[in-house]
């Protein structure tokens, strides 16, 4: 061995937590505690409540029987279920693009440094600060065939001719709850965006601007690229959101006319407190959320490769 070799120093051998040091362990779960117990009760168990009764045929008025598999195997059958959840695929795709395409947007221009852009951002989080029923509430005014402001406007540019329904056709209902979901959650989205671009390194702009590379090339090729992790994350919760969505859309159409805005999450309620099938009801939502972890799941993955 060469007399100018050196040993590694051993590595010491892990230690056994002290008494002090499980006490304290001990103590952070005690605190933490209150905030996990409402959790428990009121999102842990209603979700284990509302599996067993996927299991079941309870209804209104009576607690019902274990059959297994059985309201599975009905949904199987169920047309209009299944008719409702391509429309919420495609409501929630739909709101997901477009949403993401406008807020991309705003938050480049928001990320400007233009004079009122402060104020700017205090508009853009408006939608964001009012509750989904009250913005229901005030589109479906505005939507109004024979008073609402879209028909006044869209009359006085000349787009149309005549009132639309914009809510109670059936060419427009899905398109009108599309734009009303997409204007709802923009703003989300732009903050997210917008903090996903003012993290961007100045330097590594710089550096594409000197080797030549114009303002679309840089944002294409070194923002958009650094903004990837964003972009996956808040498009897959907004996804999930939208799928979900069920006040904004209950109180706008109710899932009319004629179940053309009829949602997953619409429709199960009605199963459930319209009919009374709260075992079939439950199933429902299993299926619904099995759907999403398996949609999110392939998405996910194809956007892990693609970053390879």
């Amino acid at each position: 061995m060469s007399q100018h070799a050196t040993l590694d120093p051993p590595v010491p051998a892990p230690t056994r937590p002290t008494a002090p040091r499980r006490r304290r362990d001990r103590g952070g779960t005690i605190l933490v505690l209150p905030a996990l117990i409402p959790v428990a009760l009121l999102s842990v168990w209603p979700l284990l409540q509302g599996i067993y009764l996927a299991f079941t045929d309870t209804t209104a008025g009576r607690p019902g029987a274990f059959v297994g598999l059985g309201n599975f195997a009905d949904l199987g059958s169920y047309g209009l279920f299944w008719d409702s959840f391509k429309i919420g695929l495609i409501w929630a795709v739909s709101v997901t693009v477009l949403q993401f395409l406008l807020a991309l947007g705003l938050a480049v221009l928001l990320n400007m440094r233009l004079r009122g852009a402060a104020f700017a951002r205090v508009l853009a989080l408006i939608p964001w600060a009012m509750p989904p029923v009250i913005i229901a509430i005030m589109w479906k005014l505005m939507y109004d065939p024979r008073s609402g402001p879209v028909n006044g406007i869209l009359s006085t540019l000349g787009i149309i001719d005549h009132n639309v329904n914009w809510l109670g056709d059936f060419s427009t209902a899905l398109p009108a709850v599309v734009f009303v979901g997409v204007w709802v959650g923009m703003p989300a989205t732009t903050v997210v965006l917008l903090a996903g671009l003012q993290s961007v390194d100045p330097a590594v702009l710089e550096a594409g601007s000197v080797d030549g590379a114009n303002t679309w090339q840089r944002f294409w090729h070194l923002v958009l690229p650094s903004l990837r992790p964003v972009i996956v994350a808040i498009t897959t919760l907004d996804f999930i959101w939208s799928f979900n969505e069920f006040g904004l859309v209950y109180v706008l159409t109710a899932g009319g006319p004629g179940g053309k805005t009829m949602l997953p999450m619409l429709f199960a309620y009605n199963e459930a407190f319209k009919y009374g099938n709260f075992g079939l009801a439950a199933a429902m939502g299993v299926v619904t959320v099995v759907v999403i972890v398996l949609l999110m799941f392939v998405y996910l993955r194809a956007q892990r490769r693609a970053a390879q």
